[in-house]
C-alpha cells in the first residue's frame, strides 16, 4: 500500500493478553460491513445488531445493558436528555385524539410539551392531583393511552401510590410510565411494579458529575421497545459514546454517593423539621409528608435531593443568602457531587392542596456535612422567624 493509504487505513494490533476493566469507547458514525450482502441486508440484524454510529456502538449497548439489568427490563434505549427520554415515550404511544395523564408534580417542561406541541396536534393532555392513587380511575377516559407518573415529584416531593395508578391503568389497558431520576432504580424500580415506562435522567445520579447530558427509557416489552427505536430513528436522535462512557463511570459509584447524600440530606431535613415548621420540609421520608406511606413501602430508600418551603415572610433574604453561600452553588439539576440550591417557583393546574410560591429545592453532594450545614444554617432561621405581623400582635 502506498503511504497516503497506509495513513488511513489502521494495522490490525493483537488484543491477545489485553483485558482492562474500563469500557472501551467505541466512537462511531460509519458502521462497515464485510460485505455487499451484509450491507444490503443490514435492517435484519435486529434491535442489539449494528448498522450506524447514530444507532448505537459497543459503549452505549453495555450502558444500555447495564440499566437494564438494574431496572429489571427488557431493553433500554439512550437518549440526549431526561426531558428527550418523557418525550420520546409520548411520540412513540401518543396519536391524535389520544389523551396523557400527567401529575401536577410532574417536571414543568412536561406540561409544557404537552401545551406547546402535543395539544396544537391533537393531543390532549389532563393534569391530575399526584396523591390521587386509585381515584385516578375516574380520569380515564375511552382517549385516554398513557398515565405518566413522577414520583416523588423533583421539587415539591409527593409520593405517589403506583401500584393503585398501575391497577387503574391496567384494568382498562392503558399504558403507565413513571419519571424514576430521583431514586433511581437502586431504591425504587417502576418495572418491577408493572409499569410499562421507567425513565431517568442520567445526567444526574448516573452520571454523577455533573459533566453529561442524557436520559434512559427501561422497558419489558419488545413490542415498546420497537416503538421507541423507530420514534429514534425517525427523528434522527442518538446519544454520544463518550457520554456512556462517562454514564458508565459514574454508575460505578452510584450506590456509595446515593448512600451519603441520602443520610446527609435527611439528617438536614431533620434538623430543620426541629426548627421551621415541620410542613415547610419536603422530604418523603419524614413523618407527616405527602405519601410517606406509600414511601415506606414502596421505597429502598432516600437520594439526597429535598425542598424548603421558603414563606413569604422570608422570601425577600432569600436573595442575599443564596449568593452569600460558600459551599453550595446556585443551579438546576441535581445528583452531582456538588451541593446545589435552586429556587423554585412553583404554580398549580389543579386544586390540589399543596404549597405553592417559593420552594427552595436542596441537593447534597459529596462536601463536608458541616460546611454544608453552616450555609443552610442562616436560611433556616430564616424561615424560622416569626413573620412581622405576628410579632405585632
Amino acid at each position: 500500500m502506498h503511504d497516503l493509504t497506509l495513513c488511513v487505513k489502521r494495522p490490525e494490533v493483537s488484543h491477545d493478553g489485553f483485558a482492562s476493566l474500563a469500557t472501551p469507547t467505541y466512537r462511531a458514525s460509519t458502521i462497515v460491513f464485510e460485505s455487499a450482502e451484509a450491507y444490503a441486508n443490514r435492517s435484519k440484524r435486529g434491535p442489539d445488531g449494528y448498522t450506524y454510529g447514530l444507532h448505537g456502538t459497543p459503549t452505549s449497548r453495555t450502558l444500555e445493558a447495564s440499566i437494564t439489568a438494574l431496572e429489571q427490563g427488557l431493553r433500554t434505549v439512550l437518549v440526549p436528555s431526561g426531558q428527550a427520554a418523557i418525550t420520546v415515550v409520548f411520540l412513540s404511544v401518543l396519536m391524535p385524539g389520544d389523551t396523557v395523564l400527567i401529575p401536577d408534580s410532574a417536571y414543568p417542561p412536561v406540561a409544557g410539551f404537552c401545551e406547546n406541541y402535543l395539544k396544537p396536534r391533537g393531543i390532549a393532555f389532563s393534569v391530575y392531583d399526584p396523591m390521587i392513587g386509585a381515584g385516578i380511575a375516574d380520569l380515564i377516559d375511552d382517549t385516554v393511552k398513557l398515565i405518566w407518573t413522577e414520583s416523588p415529584g423533583s421539587t415539591t416531593m409527593e409520593v405517589q401510590d403506583i401500584p393503585a395508578i398501575v391497577a387503574a391503568a391496567k384494568a382498562r389497558g392503558i399504558l403507565t410510565g413513571c419519571d424514576n431520576t430521583w431514586a433511581t432504580p437502586l431504591y425504587f424500580k417502576p418495572l418491577a411494579h408493572d409499569m410499562d415506562f421507567s425513565s431517568m435522567a442520567l445526567t444526574k445520579y448516573v452520571g454523577g458529575h455533573s459533566d453529561l447530558l442524557m436520559g434512559s427509557i427501561a422497558v419489558k416489552d419488545i413490542a415498546l421497545h420497537k416503538k421507541l427505536k423507530d420514534t429514534m430513528r425517525m427523528i434522527g436522535m442518538g446519544v454520544s459514546p463518550d457520554d456512556c462512557a462517562l454514564a458508565l463511570r459514574g454508575m460505578e459509584t452510584m450506590g456509595v454517593r446515593l448512600a451519603h447524600s441520602g443520610r446527609v440530606a435527611l439528617n438536614f431535613a431533620k434538623r430543620m423539621a426541629e426548627r421551621v415548621p415541620a410542613e415547610l420540609v419536603l422530604h418523603p421520608a419524614l413523618p407527616g409528608a405527602a405519601g410517606h406511606a406509600e414511601f415506606e413501602r414502596d421505597f429502598a430508600g432516600a437520594s439526597g435531593v429535598f425542598s424548603l418551603v421558603i414563606p413569604p415572610h422570608a422570601e425577600a433574604a432569600l436573595p442575599a443568602l443564596l449568593t452569600a453561600a460558600q459551599t453550595f452553588s446556585i443551579g438546576a439539576s441535581w445528583g452531582g457531587t456538588h451541593s446545589l440550591l435552586a429556587p423554585m417557583t412553583i404554580t398549580r393546574a389543579t386544586d390540589l392542596a399543596a404549597h405553592t410560591g417559593t420552594i427552595l429545592r436542596i441537593n447534597v453532594g459529596l462536601e463536608d456535612e458541616s460546611d454544608l450545614w453552616a450555609d443552610l444554617e442562616p436560611i433556616v432561621d430564616a424561615v424560622a422567624k416569626a413573620p412581622a405581623a405576628a410579632k405585632s400582635a
